[in-house]
């Protein structure tokens, strides 16, 4: 190990435990002696009251020991803390014992009685393979920008769509959005209620295709008593409700046809007529509409009336989707990670590098969404504190570099070959999208076409 390793781990703190005190006294002598801070306890009970409120960066734990077992107090421990790196002393004759503390979440064992040099080489390697599986993602780009609603825009496409959107925020007319679904449609269209004079209003949003056909025009514009069964009082529609501020109407194709015309007529004349009422009620309300149907297409199936269409879309912003903006990744990952350990309080540490590429390669076909359930899914579920591959749930929807090696080796051809051969599998991989598999590939788009030449 180089000096400099060695210097990044003294410092680090031990826990030793063990019901011999001399082994106890012993260890933190000559751990200390090699600028590691070391403490000691004989009781494993009161070693795991201090586990619960200190933060160890390893625990060096006997296995047999009086009241509790050191197999035992390591289950406890990792209850607690997911990711504490352990390493377990078992005598001789319990090296099956010390074979199966590895597989049930031990970092290493050591054989009694051993020598320091060992002990210190267990250490050092338990610290090493922890760094070599992680990669932590942080961001520290003044040119990034953020919202709480997880709108990040470091790529060209992305940022031009939060100025575009910012432009759309000073003016008091309708906007569509559109976009596959999960791309942050509801994310930006809060950052524009965020960025425009309505931000003091309320913001609210309706998902369209989730209102039963019965209720959209009492949901939207109110309802009278009496107009039906059960109306027993008057109750404000979300026209009323969102008065000063934003109506974000998601999913705008997937409203009733027949309830369109009645929108459209709100929109022009600024009233709406509750459900069974006589008269009209005066709103002053922005709308923001969304859809994931291609528009074309939803105009010509009778989805979305033309004329409410040009009557929404007099600002229209396409939001792209996430495998066209991949410098975007990483720092969504960082954020998200951050934003899935405040929700589920969990502690995260990082991410490891082999599951930062397979994110970076994966085409993500449910977007920011689907990015932010597999990360919240991986916080939720790792029994480390750090997110490996095996917790990410589609890793296997993407074939390794070992799958790719085992295909070229049943079938003997040239390197050159062979590199041609694995740019087509990345291009497969990717969809045929040539920006990503460049990334992919550590490679600019020009030495793409260069390599594969006419087939391009």
């Amino acid at each position: 190990m180089s000096s400099t390793d060695q210097t990044n781990l003294t410092g680090k703190r031990l826990l030793v435990i063990d019901d011999d005190v001399g082994v106890v006294e012993y260890l933190t002598e000559m751990l200390s002696s090699h600028g590691y801070k070391v403490s000691g306890e004989i009781d494993p009970k009161r070693a795991m009251i201090r586990i619960e409120s200190e933060t160890f960066d390893l625990i060096i734990s006997d296995v047999e020991m009086p009241g509790m077992r050191g197999l035992d107090l390591m289950r406890a421990i990792h209850i607690k803390k997911p990711g504490q790196l352990i390493i377990l002393m078992t005598a001789f004759g319990s090296i099956d014992l010390g074979v199966s503390s590895l597989q049930t979440g031990a970092c290493g064992f050591v054989i009694k009685p051993f020598s320091m040099d060992g002990l210190i080489n267990a250490i050092e390697r338990a610290f090493r393979d922890r760094e070599m599986r992680r990669e932590i993602v942080r961001i520290s780009m003044p040119d990034q920008t953020v919202t709480s609603q997880e709108l990040i825009a470091k790529s060209p496409n992305m940022q031009k769509i939060l100025q575009l959107a910012n432009r759309a925020a000073q003016v008091d007319l309708p906007v569509l959005l559109t976009g596959e679904s999960g791309v942050g449609k509801g994310a930006l269209a809060r950052f524009i209620h965020e960025h425009s004079s309505r931000c003091d209003g309320p913001f609210l949003q309706v998902n369209c295709a989730a209102l039963p056909f019965t209720l959209v025009e009492s949901e939207l514009f109110g309802v009278s008593k009496g107009a039906y069964t059960d109306a027993r009082e008057n109750r404000q529609g979300l026209f009323v409700e969102a008065i000063g501020g934003t109506l974000f109407l998601d999913e705008i194709a997937e409203m009733p046809i027949a309830i369109q015309p009645k929108l459209l007529q709100a929109l022009e004349s600024g009233k709406v007529r509750p459900v069974g009422a006589g008269g009209e009620i005066s709103t002053d309300v922005r709308i923001i509409a969304a859809t994931n149907q291609p528009i074309e297409q939803a105009l010509k199936n009778g989805l979305l009336r033309s004329d409410l269409y040009y009557r929404l879309a007099v600002i229209q912003l396409d939001v792209p989707p996430l495998r066209e903006r991949l410098s975007d990744i990483d720092q969504l990952v960082d954020h998200l990670l951050k934003n899935a350990q405040t929700k589920l309080r969990r502690e995260i540490h990082g991410i490891s590098a082999e599951a930062m590429r397979w994110i970076r390669a994966y085409a993500w076909p449910g977007n920011v969404r689907e990015l932010a359930n597999t990360l919240e899914r991986a916080v939720a579920l790792t029994e480390h504190d750090t997110i490996l591959l095996e917790d990410l749930a589609q890793a296997t929807l993407l074939p390794t570099d070992n799958n790719l090696l085992s295909n070229f080796s049943n079938q003997p051809m040239s390197l050159a070959d062979m590199e041609i051969a694995y740019i087509r599998q990345i291009l497969e991989m990717t969809q045929g999208n040539k920006a990503q598999a460049a990334k992919i590939l550590g490679i600019d788009r020009g030495t793409l076409y260069r390599k594969l030449g006419d087939e391009l």
